[in-house]
């Protein structure tokens, strides 16, 4: 499919790991004359085999049909943050949660960093847990995290860095707001 350049940005994965056509062909379970195929717009492969190449390649499948963007970095000027909606504010709790999205042009990133905004008290909320690591900078305020059930106090200026299938929680200290940088991997 031309019009998205699928065969190029497979060409590009593909060179990027220093892999040979053969070596794809043998982990992916597609021939050889396939991947070169694709490789050079001969066909339009469907999603099954785009999604088989993604997981190879470990990338999203959206960038195979993303806009080409072959910049290396990233620039978001303040006042571009994008508002992200992530699970976090719970119906029924005295406490909310406003992320804004300090990256979110570049394709295919292995980590995501946001303005996290929390308010409130978070009474009768539960702490979550994900796949992933996650990273604090507490920029305004004093918060307590809840990590396994054991109370972190952070104020402004800490950090802290933990595996997110920990149990986990962020509490602002007697209800006021704070700002903290939260950067998630996935």
């Amino acid at each position: 499919m031309k019009e998205y350049n699928i065969g190029a940005k497979v060409r590009k994965l593909r060179a990027a790991r220093k892999l040979t056509l053969q070596a794809v062909a043998r982990e992916t379970g597609f021939s050889t004359a396939l991947i070169s195929q694709i490789e050079n717009d001969n066909v339009s492969p469907p999603i099954a085999t785009l999604s088989r190449l993604s997981k190879f390649f470990d990338v999203k499948i959206g960038i195979f049909f993303a806009d080409d963007n072959d910049c290396p970095y990233e620039v978001v000027r303040k006042g571009e943050q994008k508002p992200v909606h992530r699970s976090g504010t719970h119906p029924g709790t005295s406490r909310e949660y406003n992320y804004q999205s300090l990256s979110f042009r570049k394709q295919n990133k292995k980590m995501e960093p946001f303005l996290l905004t929390v308010a409130g008290s978070g009474d009768g909320e539960s702490n979550c847990s994900h796949e992933g690591e996650e990273f604090l900078y507490i920029v305004e305020g004093t918060a307590e995290l809840l990590l396994e059930g054991e109370q972190v106090l952070l104020e402004e200026g800490d950090s802290v860095y933990f595996n997110s299938s920990l149990r986990h929680r962020l509490i602002p200290k007697d209800g006021s707001e704070v700002k903290a940088i939260a950067v998630v991997t996935r």
